[in-house]
C-alpha cells in the first residue's frame, strides 16, 4: 500500500461511521468501473486493430479524403 493510500485510509478512519461508509463506497465503486473499463478495452483492441487496418488500407487506395477537404 502507498504512503498515500494509508494517509486517506488513517484519515478516513476518523470519520464518523455513516461518512466512512459513503466514502468506502465511493472508493469500490470507481474500483469496479476501472475493471469494468480495462476489460472493456482488453477484449475490443482485436477489433480496433482490425479498424486500423482497413482505414490504412482504404487509405493508401486513394478512397479517403483530408479533413480539411470536408471543412
Amino acid at each position: 500500500m502507498t504512503t498515500t493510500l494509508q494517509e486517506a485510509f488513517s484519515k478516513a478512519s476518523a470519520l464518523p461511521p455513516e461518512r466512512q461508509e459513503a466514502l468506502a463506497a465511493i472508493v469500490l465503486q470507481e474500483i469496479e468501473d476501472e475493471d469494468r473499463w480495462q476489460r472493456s478495452f482488453s477484449q475490443s483492441q482485436d477489433a480496433l486493430a482490425k479498424l486500423a487496418a482497413e482505414a490504412l488500407e482504404e487509405d493508401s487506395q486513394g478512397r479517403t479524403r483530408d479533413l480539411d477537404e470536408l471543412l
